[in-house]
């Protein structure tokens, strides 16, 4: 048996804005129908594919309701996965959810652990990107799969500059004015552990300088 893998799917929280009504007054958004099942359970179909991920952490400010813990129950009896909610107190972002459940997601000692973002909509080829991730292992703290996108709609996304021979990140720019690049983030990530000291030392500087400012 080899090490294992998680996966953390970010699933955010209540909107205030009424673009999805009356959809949102009965579902939380992870739970809209897609294709005939719910949005998150195609991420944690993929990720049931992969060999030797055993925990998916799904990381939200929802409070607990019925469809949400019923979803749970019968995606993890149905995939035979072990499945977790963990609530924010407040949106925290990536990063700070991530941070926040460090604890949590480093339990079991993972090898990498991916973060899918949970209003993504693909074919999530994880199983390839773990290949990828694993092949480029010495010194890589995260692999981000892209995806090639318009002129017009690249500077909707994260824009990615790579080395086309290594395929290392060179430049990226969050929704840019002007065009950068036709290369665009799909909100999926797999990371290895050192990211957890990397979040740690940011997010004590930020609170250091909160304090300081």
């Amino acid at each position: 048996m080899g090490s294992i893998l998680k996966a953390v799917i970010l699933i955010g929280g209540p909107q205030k804005g009424t673009r999805f009504r009356p959809l949102s007054l009965e579902l939380p958004k992870p739970l809209f129908p897609l294709a005939g099942f719910p949005m998150i359970y195609h991420h944690i179909e993929a990720c049931s594919k992969v060999e030797n991920l055993k925990e998916i952490l799904l990381i939200g400010f929802y409070q607990p309701s019925e469809s949400l813990t019923h979803f749970i129950s019968s995606t993890q009896q149905e995939f035979k996965i072990q499945i977790r909610y963990l609530q924010e107190y407040t949106a925290m972002g990536t990063a700070g959810g991530i941070h926040h459940f460090r604890d949590q997601i480093m339990s079991g000692n993972p090898e990498a652990f991916f973060i899918l973002n949970g209003d993504v909509c693909g074919d999530f080829p994880l199983a390839d990107m773990y290949d990828f991730h694993r092949e480029r292992s010495a010194g890589i703290r995260t692999t981000i799969m892209g995806t090639e996108a318009t002129m017009q709609e690249s500077v909707k996304y994260g824009c990615l500059v790579e080395n086309p021979e290594t395929h290392e990140v060179l430049h990226y720019v969050e929704k840019p004015g002007t065009f950068v690049s036709s290369k665009i983030n799909t909100g999926i990530y797999l990371c290895s552990p050192d990211i957890i000291h990397d979040l740690n030392d940011v997010w004590r500087r930020q609170q250091e300088e909160n304090f300081n400012g």
